[in-house]
């Protein structure tokens, strides 16, 4: 092996070739950071206390925004300083805690959407039977599997890649410590990363997405044998919330993970990962309250019960 020198700090550079933005994404990262935090703590609060919404789906959505609140509080703290801050660094035990955090719960929230698709397919397409399907017990344990694959995963990759020499090279042209970027920097062969990499990538985005849409298509023909309108209409509403985050959180990481690769980050990569990291986990609770009409009625609930304590 050649000399190299150790690195002990990484320089994160992504968008700082527009100084006149910085002040307006720290403002607009903060107010979407304060949603994130909002919205998905009051759809796992409402979830707990409304005794209705103690079913499959809405444990899935519990975990889905614990997830979301985790994931964002990895990045967008560290995010902001480096908006405001003239020295933008991290340490390397910090860039590799963001990495195993944000990467192990990406790849948990690949699975989870796809165990959420299962979940609506039993619901729709075997109704009767849904009860005993999807009972506390497997539930439960296709949300912690969830979990363990995605860390594993993390684990991994992180580990993988942090063992490797970064020959000084210290500059990460990217918003937070993401793989990607920082594979750019090692000055060794990283092709059993990249081989890994890629098969993560087929595992834990190419077969949930070909599960949800076979799902989705199972889905799609139940409705449409459905005589009544209503009927159609409410069978519809169940899936729509979750189809339209499959179709936000999809769209952004296939665009990052599986498109080629230039030999620069460029900007729209850039903005692409902050839609990816930010503004996909701000929608959440948004779309989820906005579709699901059991949503909004546990709030109404929630609301009037503590008007009507207020008056008391």
């Amino acid at each position: 092996m050649g000399n190299y020198s150790a690195v002990t700090e990484f320089f994160l550079v992504g968008l700082s070739q527009y100084p006149e933005l910085q002040l307006f994404l720290f403002v607009l990262c903060l107010i979407m950071y304060l949603i994130i935090l909002l919205g998905n703590s009051l759809l796992i609060i409402i979830s707990i206390l409304d005794s209705r919404l103690h079913t499959p789906m809405y444990f899935f959505l519990g975990n889905l925004s614990f997830l979301d609140i985790c994931y964002t509080s990895s990045s967008i703290p560290q995010m902001l300083i480096m908006f405001m801050s003239a020295r933008k660094s991290i340490s390397f035990l910090g860039c590799a805690l963001q990495m195993v955090i944000s990467l192990g719960l990406g790849s948990t929230e690949c699975v989870l959407l796809a165990v959420m698709a299962y979940d609506r397919y039993a619901a729709i397409c075997n109704p009767l039977r849904y009860p005993i399907i999807m009972n506390k017990v497997l539930y439960v344990h296709m949300a912690v599997w969830s979990w363990v694959i995605g860390c594993l995963n993390s684990l991994v990759q992180t580990v993988l890649t942090m063992v490797l020499p970064f020959c000084g090279n210290n500059v990460i042209d990217h918003l937070t410590c993401e793989i990607l970027a920082l594979l750019k920097l090692v000055c060794s062969d990283i092709t059993m990363n990249v081989l890994i990499m890629t098969v993560a990538s087929i595992v834990l985005l190419m077969i949930p997405l070909m599960l949800i849409f076979v799902s989705y298509i199972f889905i799609l023909s139940s409705i449409l044998r459905i005589n009544s309108a209503e009927g159609r209409k409410k069978a519809f509403s169940t899936c729509s919330a979750h189809l339209t985050v499959v179709i936000l959180f999809y769209g952004s990481a296939l665009f990052m993970y599986m498109k080629p690769k230039s030999k620069y980050t460029k900007a729209s990569d850039e903005i692409i990962g902050l839609s990816y990291g930010v503004v996909t986990p701000m929608l959440n609770p948004i779309i989820y309250s906005l579709r699901n009409k059991e949503v909004k009625e546990a709030v109404k609930k929630i609301l009037s019960k503590r008007l009507y304590l207020r008056k008391i």
